[in-house]
């Protein structure tokens, strides 16, 4: 009878190794299930080929760990770092699905009978194929965190770093809490600085619109009028807008098409270090919007951070993490610059206060952090301090916004409207002093 290696997290947290003998490697699973033991890793040990040749249970493996089965070899050679399908995962399906993991573990279900129960019950058929091919690779005796790290574009580097910490300290459902957690945070921030932001964009459609519809149809019926006024001139704004209006009118796909150049343009000079370097420090100094952006920065910064640390994740390798993650250049230079100094063993607040991008008030908080060994936890406090500045950051903004583009539509529409009456106005005047 094969023998199987096991890896398996006791009742305690405990991490379990051992050998056991079996016919395959389900049965091992369900022995170790019946010793009150959850496996993470189930390998059949190396024995002489003569054990392979049992006929009777080489049938019934079904991906079992020899490694000569037609199923196993399909499943271990599937190209697992591409997913396939249309469709994307969500960072809100990604979340609870992280969350519905870590209830089950908590309630003492095994990693892998975990995965089959999510697998049937979910919806999305990317999210869905990806846990079957988890399922399929614990299985076959992969850990969680090397099967996480083979689907990057749904599981950033950040899940599969705290995923692994979690399975070193016998925690994963801990740290799969604090994931979830993690996600239905960041995502609340974006949701709110996403509603902040749908006003004035609101006003800026309607602003479009009413110059469009000025400048193709309501315009042109001025200049019928004004060519009768041709001998007495026009005034130079009122010229300057009917040229306009003749441009849109005559070389639509002309101004679309420059547009959309410019559009394209300016996306592909953010991919040079250079220009996305300048429009990450001008979106931080920005009025109005730079104080919001700033604060989120900081936030997803110190909460990163600190889950990350707390969860068992080395520091420079939590730094490496932040710094990819941090969604800012500007950001992601102070991270490295807090990098090098950890790596040199110096403190993390002297590269924070160099930046320019921290307040005092974060800075202090992260040196006595540092200095009493609290580190994770007053990165914590900050970034619920600095949820709470976004959320009154983005209400600020909001209301100082509203008056902001009523006036933008009203200096917009109302300096065509002045273009078009100042020549009727300097005809009445001439009539007036005749």
């Amino acid at each position: 009878m094969p023998k199987f290696n096991y890896v398996a997290m006791d009742a305690k947290g405990k991490e379990t190794r051992g050998n056991l003998d079996a016919k395959n490697q389900s049965e091992a699973l369900a022995r170790l299930q019946e010793m009150n033991l959850f496996p993470t890793k189930v390998t059949e040990a190396v024995q002489s080929s003569s054990k392979g040749k049992n006929s009777k249970g080489a049938p019934k493996r079904v991906g079992g760990a020899r490694g000569k089965g037609k199923k196993k070899g399909v499943e271990i050679k599937i190209p697992l770092h591409k997913i396939p399908g249309l469709g994307g995962v969500s960072s809100k399906v990604l979340c609870t699905f992280t969350r519905q993991l870590a209830t089950l573990i908590d309630a003492g279900l095994p990693l892998l009978r975990g995965l089959r129960v999510l697998e049937k019950q979910e919806k999305n058929p990317t999210l869905k194929e990806t846990i079957q091919k988890l399922s399929l690779s614990v299985e076959s005796g992969s850990t969680f965190s090397e099967a996480l790290s083979q689907h990057p574009k749904i599981f950033n580097r950040l899940f599969v770093s705290m995923v692994k910490a979690g399975e070193l300290g016998g925690v994963l459902e801990v740290v799969l809490q604090r994931l979830a957690e993690f996600s239905e945070k960041s995502q609340r921030i974006k949701g709110k600085v996403i509603a902040a932001m749908f006003y004035p964009v609101a006003v800026l459609i309607v602003a479009v619109a009413i110059m469009a519809i000025l400048m193709v149809y309501v315009i042109p019926k001025f200049k019928e009028i004004f060519e009768d006024l041709v001998g007495q001139g026009l005034p130079a704004f009122t010229q300057l807008v009917l040229n306009i209006s003749d441009t849109i009118q005559h070389n639509f796909l002309g101004v679309v098409g420059w547009c959309v150049g410019i559009f394209i343009l300016f996306r592909l000079s953010l991919k040079t270090k250079t220009c996305r370097l300048l429009f990450d420090k001008f979106k931080l100094i920005v009025p109005v919007f730079g104080p919001v952006l700033s604060k989120v920065a900081i936030s997803r910064f110190t909460r990163t951070l600190g889950t990350l640390v707390s969860s068992g994740v080395p520091i420079l390798q939590s730094l490496n993490i932040v710094k990819e993650t941090s969604g800012n250049v500007v950001v992601a230079n102070a991270v490295m610059s807090v990098h090098e100094s950890v790596k040199e063993g110096e403190t993390i607040t002297a590269p924070l206060e160099a930046s320019n991008i921290f307040p005092p008030m974060v800075i202090s908080m992260v040196d006595v952090g540092e200095q009493t060994g609290a580190l994770p936890e007053m990165l914590m406090k900050i970034a619920d301090t600095y949820d709470e500045e976004v959320d009154n950051a983005v209400a600020a903004m909001t209301s100082l916004l509203e008056p902001i583009m009523i006036v933008f539509l009203a200096v917009v529409v109302g300096s065509i409207v002045i273009a078009m009456f100042m020549p009727l106005i300097a005809l009445m005047d001439g009539l007036g002093s005749d």
